[in-house]
């Protein structure tokens, strides 16, 4: 007797989302097809399947991954309509990791990683550049929008990754300098 093929038309989406979460708890070097299946709940097949293999499944799940945090930047930056509101949206989301999780964090600097490693990637983290600098050029010029955008990614990552993190007024002194404003 066999089984009954399960109706399951999200099952890449599926795929792809559970990919991500086994990132976030096993990095990258943690990452099998049988840990993705097992966490999807799917047959190993399926990631084949829907998959041309594993590079093409990671390729999605970080593709995903920096657009949910490239929205996340344009939700936050919304409010920024001229330099002095961009100073204290740019504190803001150095100081709050604008509201991300450390999971979804360590799914980016996975990425960051495996970008610098896998030219393929490169095209995932230069959308997402390309995204962040689009969204400040909204208020700023496409030179100074590069600048702030690098100078935030250094303060963030340093905040998130130290045990004495800056403090306002410090991320702000800098902030303020890159964007020529008082702080």
């Amino acid at each position: 007797m066999s089984s009954a093929r399960r109706f399951d038309p999200d099952r890449r989406d599926r795929l792809v989302d559970v990919t991500i979460e086994v990132i976030a708890e096993h990095g990258l070097a943690g990452l099998t097809a049988r840990r993705i299946a097992t966490a999807a709940d799917v047959p190993l097949g399926s990631v084949t399947y829907h998959f041309e293999g594993l590079d093409d499944l990671v390729r999605a799940a970080f593709t995903r991954h920096a657009q949910r945090m490239a929205e996340l930047f344009r939700a936050h930056f919304a409010v920024a309509t001229d330099r002095g509101s961009m100073l204290d949206a740019a504190t803001d989301f150095v100081l709050r990791g604008h509201l991300a999780t450390q999971r979804q964090w360590a799914i980016a600097y996975e990425l960051y990683l495996a970008a610098l490693r896998d030219p393929a990637l490169r095209e995932v983290t230069e959308d997402w550049m390309r995204s962040s600098r689009e969204t400040l050029q909204r208020v700023l010029d496409p030179e100074l929008a590069r600048a702030l955008d690098g100078v935030m990614e250094g303060l963030t990552m340093h905040a998130i990754l130290t045990t004495a993190p800056p403090t306002r007024e410090e991320t702000r002194t800098v902030l303020a300098r890159v964007l020529q404003v008082a702080p």
